[in-house]
């Protein structure tokens, strides 16, 4: 632990709000930077940083408690970083101009620098709250346990799942894989709508159906009663599990009505809008992760992309600069990576950019990729995923720094994955 005699004035103290991977890297990169700081940590609850990406697993019992701590134990994690903590602490408040936070008590303590990391939380419209019965969500780790309580205790024959999103379609799979029926709701006209072309959505869907997973799109919920979903076309699906996965929304609250400076406040989009040092419009407040917008490499504005990879550098970058080092993180493109009942799903970029469509199929595999200008603006790999870091290197690097060929050795890898030769030469720039 931190040793609380040491001369309090002869060191900078920082303040992390919020530990899950930002947090934790924003910490490690302090502490690396900064041997002799005071690192003060609140978090609300006493678990260690979890991986909410590992939530479905550890539901299916696929995976036990201790793998969704990708960093170990907090007592390890307080050691290794001499951190002070204070865990299952609310901080309801930053008072950005005094660089002050708020605990839920009303004490108020003030700081060199605040990291504000505080993720993000499931979507639950008011809507489906009201008169509601049980349904369960899938983002933290309490969340993944009520899941799993309910699976092993009650004996359930029948499930439905609202929301065809990447934690909906692994929600799916708990069920698929224990053999309980399953219906997957959403109001968007297919599978994955913010990463999947309609053609990519339309081939999961088909396989999705061979699995006897029933789907029902362009459907709006309208309320949860006992076990009952309520559409509002007025039709009805009784379940014995019922389960919410329509998305996130960055947690902002701490600074949403906080002002900088008189008449100034912190600068608020979907998240948190912070710099390439990860600072928000207010000198020493800085923020990380999924409660934030990073800058956007293929739009050039800033949005949130809540990715686990992201909100570790996110927060890496941050501590340093906390730290007094400079540091930049050039940001990153909407990217989403998922394997679900067999099957590999992986999108790059924004695919509501314009640009011609083009497919490509393999063995065992589809590619289709949008292209405008002859470069690439996203592309969705169904079926293939070894090739996705080689493209979402190929296509980071165009916007970074404008190259848009493929090395020989990226060209290799590829043609030795089966992509055809006619894509590789359509990426690289070489006439097909």
């Amino acid at each position: 632990m931190f040793d609380k005699e040491k001369e309090m004035t002869e060191m900078k103290n920082y303040a992390i709000i919020g530990f899950g991977c930002a947090g934790y890297h924003a910490a490690k990169a302090i502490r690396k930077n900064d041997p002799d700081g005071r690192i003060v940590v609140y978090s609300d609850t006493a678990d260690p940083p979890f991986n909410p990406m590992l939530s479905t697993y550890y539901a299916s019992d696929a995976l036990p408690l201790e793998g969704t701590f990708p960093f170990g134990s907090m007592e390890e994690i307080v050691k290794d970083f001499q951190l002070e903590l204070h865990s299952e602490t609310e901080a309801v408040h930053v008072d950005a101009a005094k660089k002050e936070i708020e605990l839920a008590d009303g004490t108020r303590k003030r700081f060199d620098s605040i990291l504000v990391a505080t993720g993000a939380s499931a979507v639950v419209p008011a809507s489906l709250t009201e008169n509601a019965g049980r349904f369960f969500l899938m983002r933290t780790l309490k969340d993944a346990q009520n899941l799993r309580n309910h699976i092993e205790k009650e004996n359930v024959k029948s499930a439905v799942v609202i929301g065809a999103s990447m934690a909906g379609i692994k929600t799916a799979e708990i069920f698929y894989r224990k053999g309980i029926p399953t219906t997957l709701i959403d109001g968007a006209s297919g599978l994955f709508p913010l990463a999947a072309y309609p053609d990519v959505a339309a081939m999961m869907q088909a396989k999705l159906n061979d699995l006897k997973i029933a789907q029902i799109y362009n459907a709006q919920v309208a309320a949860i009663r006992s076990n009952t979903v309520e559409l509002s076309d007025g039709r009805t699906l009784e379940a014995d599990c019922i389960c919410l996965c329509i998305g996130v929304h960055a947690n902002i609250q701490l600074v949403a009505n906080t002002k900088a400076v008189e008449g100034t406040e912190i600068k608020i989009g979907k998240g948190i809008i912070v710099n390439e040092q990860m600072q928000t419009n207010v000198p020493g407040i800085f923020a990380a992760g999924d409660c934030c917008e990073g800058k956007n490499l293929q739009t050039g504005e800033t949005s949130v992309i809540g990715l686990w990879a992201n909100a570790g550098a996110q927060g890496e970058c941050a501590g340093k600069n906390m730290a007094g080092k400079e540091a930049v993180y050039y940001g990153n493109i909407l990217h989403n990576i998922t394997h679900f009942m067999d099957m590999d799903f992986i999108s790059l970029g924004d695919i509501s950019l314009p640009g011609e469509h083009r497919r490509f199929t393999g063995k065992d595999f589809l590619v289709e990729v949008c292209m405008d200008a002859g470069r690439l603006n996203s592309i969705n790999i169904f079926g293939q995923y070894r090739i996705s870091g080689i493209l979402k290197s190929h296509l980071t690097k165009r916007l970074l720094h404008g190259e848009s060929t493929l090395t020989p050795a990226q060209r290799g890898m590829l043609l030795a994955e089966g992509l055809p030769a006619e894509l590789i030469n359509l990426l690289g720039d070489k006439e097909s």
